[in-house]
C-alpha cells in the first residue's frame, strides 16, 4: 500500500494530513462560489439588457427580431376569416446586363441573342409580350422582366444558362380570391405601398410591427361577394352593358357584405387593361337614378304629413307643364292614380305633384338627412361627389329630383338611402370594417318608425304587383323599385342610352339587407325580351341573387311568412 503524499508545507504527520484536507476542500468551495458568482453576473447582465431594451432601446431595434418574424405587410380577411390578402417570398426576374463582366473588362450581357432569349422566355411564361422584352434586353438596361415568378418557373429560366437572368428573393403580395372584391381591396405597388381600396386605407397599419401580426377583419363575406359579381357579370353580359355595379348592405349595421363594379381588374397582376379598370361605379361614379327615388319622395310626403291617405286620387293621364318643360310618363297609365298605384305603375306625373305638395325645401331637406349632398361615407378614398343643385330648389327641379332627375348620385348614397328607409328610419354610414356586436353607430333619424313600416308595405307591394315582379323571389319576401333613367349628354339626354337600377330589400317584414344592382347602358336583347328598362334586366339579377345570399345571411326562404298588405291590396285592386 503506497503511503499518502503530504504536499510541501504541511507535516508528515496525521495532524498535517488533516489541515491538508481541510485546505483542499475549502479551496474547492471557494472555486465553486467563484463560478456561482459568475454565473449569477451573467444572469444579471442579461436581465439588465433585456431591461434596457424594453424600456430605453429605441422602437426600431425594439422590434427587430419582430420584423424578422413578421412578414412585411399584415393580413387581409373577410369576416368570417377567408383571407383576401397575404404576403408571401417570391422570386422576380431580373435583367443585369453587367453580370457577364470579369474583372472589370467589358463583356456581352448576353451569351445568346436578345431575341433567342426572349423566344425562351416566352416558352416558360406565355403571357409574356416577347417584342418588349427583346427590347429590354438589346437596350442593354438593368430592369425587371416579370414580377411574381413561381419556383418552378425560376428553375426554368435558371435553366437558359445566361447569368444576366437574375431571380431575386422579394416579398410579395397574394391575393387567393384573384379578381373578386378587386375595388374593395386595391392593390400594394412595387414601392411596398397600397393603392386604391383598403390596402391605401389600411397602409400604416398593415406595415406596423406592433399592429401587422393581426389580420385585419373587413366586413365583406366571400360567398355573398362571389354571387353578387357572379349574378351581375351573368346580367351584363346578357344585355350587353358596359358595365354593372352591385352593394348588399346590411341595414341594422351599416355593413358592406358584398360590393362590385365590374369590368373588374386582377390586383396579382396590374397591367394598362386593370388599370382603366379601377374606377369604382359604387362609390366613386354618380348617376341619375331614375325612379329608385320615387319610394325616398313618397316616405318624405308621409312623414312629413303631406300623404296621410293613401286612396286619394291624382290625375295621371296629361303631362304636367312648367315653364316650356312637360313632365310625362313613358305610357299613360290611367285617369287617375293613388300613391300604391303611382309608385306600382312608376308614375312621373303623380310624383310630381306629391314632390308639389311636399314643397320643394321640405323634400330638399329630406334628401340631406340621407346624405345626398355630400360624398358617400365609406372608408374607401374614391368618393364621387354628387351633382347636387345648390341654392333654393325651383318649383321644376324638385319635381324632377323627386323621380330621379337632376341628381346625380352613386349606388352606394342609394344603398343607405334605401337602408334608413326600411330599417325604422335611421341613417347610418356605410362601413367595410367588420363590427363586433353593439359597435354600430347610433346614425340619425330620418323617418319615423310608422313611415318606414307603410313603406316596407309599399316596397313589398311593388314586387308583387309592380315593375318589381322579376326580382320576387320566392319566400324570402323581396321589395323594391325599378329605375330606368336616361343618361345626359350633348345637348340633353341620350334616349338611346338608360342605367337600369333596382333597389332592393328582403325580408319585407322584417328587413335586413339592402341590395342594389345596376347596370351601365344595357341593350334590348333575346335575354331581356328586347326591353332596356330595369324590370327586364337589373330587376332579375336580383331575383336570382337573393336566393343565392339568403340562406348564407341567416335569411331562409318561408312561404308562409310575408307582411301584411291586406289594408293596401283593396286600393290597387287586389283582393
Amino acid at each position: 500500500m503506497t503511503a499518502f503524499a503530504v504536499p510541501h508545507g504541511f507535516a508528515a504527520t496525521p495532524a498535517g494530513r488533516i489541515d491538508y484536507r481541510r485546505h483542499a476542500l475549502l479551496v474547492a468551495r471557494l472555486r465553486l462560489l467563484l463560478v456561482a458568482a459568475v454565473f449569477v453576473f451573467l444572469g444579471l447582465a442579461a436581465f439588465a439588457r433585456i431591461a434596457w431594451i424594453g424600456t430605453v432601446e429605441p422602437g426600431p431595434a425594439r422590434h427587430s427580431m419582430a420584423d424578422q418574424l413578421l412578414p412585411p405587410r399584415g393580413e387581409i380577411v373577410d369576416r368570417n376569416g377567408v383571407p383576401l390578402a397575404r404576403a408571401f417570398p417570391a422570386y422576380a426576374l431580373w435583367f443585369n446586363p453587367r453580370a457577364m463582366e470579369l474583372g472589370g473588362d467589358g463583356g456581352p450581357p448576353l451569351v445568346k441573342s436578345a431575341g433567342e432569349v426572349a423566344r425562351e422566355l416566352k416558352a416558360i411564361f406565355p403571357d409574356l409580350d416577347e417584342y418588349e422584352v427583346r427590347e429590354k434586353l438589346s437596350s442593354g438596361r438593368a430592369g425587371y422582366l416579370r414580377r411574381r415568378v413561381l419556383p418552378r418557373d425560376a428553375n426554368k429560366v435558371m435553366a437558359i444558362g445566361e447569368l444576366a437572368l437574375e431571380l431575386p428573393r422579394e416579398e410579395d403580395r397574394h391575393y387567393p380570391q384573384g379578381a373578386m372584391a378587386a375595388h374593395v381591396m386595391g392593390y400594394v405597388a412595387a414601392d411596398g405601398h397600397g393603392r386604391v381600396g383598403m390596402e391605401a386605407v389600411l397602409d400604416e397599419q398593415l406595415t406596423d410591427p406592433a399592429r401587422r401580426a393581426t389580420p385585419v377583419a373587413l366586413s365583406i363575406d366571400t360567398r355573398v361577394q362571389g354571387a353578387l359579381e357572379d349574378e351581375l357579370r351573368r346580367g351584363m353580359l346578357a344585355v350587353n352593358a358596359v358595365g354593372a355595379a352591385g352593394v348588399v348592405l346590411d341595414v341594422d349595421t351599416g355593413e358592406v357584405m358584398a360590393l362590385a363594379s365590374l369590368p373588374e381588374f386582377d390586383p396579382n397582376h396590374i397591367d394598362a387593361e386593370g388599370q382603366s379598370r379601377m374606377f369604382n361605379r359604387v362609390t366613386n361614379q354618380v348617376y341619375e337614378l331614375g325612379s329608385t327615388f320615387k319610394p325616398l319622395t313618397v316616405a318624405a310626403a308621409i312623414d312629413s304629413g303631406k300623404v296621410t291617405n293613401l286612396a286619394r286620387r291624382y290625375p295621371a293621364n296629361r303631362p304636367i307643364a312648367i315653364g316650356g318643360f312637360h313632365i310625362r310618363d313613358s305610357h299613360t297609365i290611367g285617369a287617375s292614380l293613388n300613391v300604391p298605384e303611382m309608385l306600382i305603375h312608376s308614375s312621373n306625373i303623380v310624383t310630381a305633384q306629391i314632390v308639389d305638395e311636399v314643397g320643394a325645401g321640405t323634400l330638399k331637406r329630406y334628401m340631406e338627412d340621407l346624405g345626398m349632398n355630400e360624398r358617400p361615407y365609406i372608408e374607401l378614398p374614391a368618393r364621387g361627389f354628387p351633382i347636387w343643385p345648390s341654392g333654393d330648389w325651383p318649383r321644376l327641379r324638385a319635381m324632377t329630383v323627386g323621380y330621379g332627375h337632376g341628381i346625380a348620385v352613386t349606388p352606394l348614397h342609394l344603398a343607405s338611402a334605401y337602408a334608413a328607409m326600411v330599417n325604422g328610419g335611421v341613417w347610418r354610414p356605410a362601413t367595410l370594417r367588420k363590427l363586433a356586436p353593439g359597435q354600430a353607430p347610433r346614425g340619425r333619424r330620418v323617418f319615423k318608425a310608422s313611415t318606414s313600416a307603410r313603406m316596407n308595405q309599399l316596397l313589398r307591394m311593388i314586387a308583387v304587383y309592380g315593375t318589381g315582379r322579376n326580382a320576387d323571389a320566392p319566400g324570402f319576401r323581396v321589395g323594391g323599385k325599378t329605375g330606368s333613367a336616361e343618361k345626359p349628354g350633348a345637348g340633353g339626354y341620350r334616349r338611346s342610352t338608360l342605367v337600369s337600377t333596382f333597389a332592393a330589400a328582403f325580408p319585407m317584414d322584417r328587413p335586413r339587407y339592402v341590395v342594389i344592382a345596376m347596370l351601365d347602358e344595357p341593350q334590348g336583347t333575346v335575354a331581356s325580351s328586347f326591353q332596356r328598362t330595369a324590370a327586364w334586366n337589373a330587376a332579375p339579377i336580383v331575383g336570382r341573387l337573393v336566393p343565392r345570399i339568403g340562406p348564407q345571411l341567416g335569411v331562409l326562404p318561408d312561404a308562409d311568412r310575408d307582411i301584411d298588405l291586406s289594408d293596401l291590396e283593396p286600393l290597387v285592386g287586389h283582393d
